[in-house]
């Protein structure tokens, strides 16, 4: 039972982490990087995120790497 506490409370923290993050992102502009697509027509908006995509994949990627290396280190 004290795993499933342990487990709780880590989920719990990074999704508090994940929202201040993205929380912060929306603050700063992080929207509009070069490579993202718009189109504005008349009666039309089409946004899509690619390059915001594809950095965020490879900090969540990098981030996760990290994570999964500390953690076999520790025991």
């Amino acid at each position: 039972m004290a795993d499933l506490g342990k487990m709780l409370v880590v989920a719990g923290l990074a999704l508090a982490a994940l929202g201040a993050l993205i929380w912060g992102l929306g603050r700063i502009g992080f929207r509009g990087l070069p490579g993202d697509l718009r189109y504005e027509g008349e009666h039309v908006r089409v946004y899509v995120p690619l390059m915001t995509c594809l950095l965020l994949s490879v900090l969540l990627t990098a981030g996760l790497w990290l994570w999964q290396w500390w953690s076999r280190r520790q025991g």
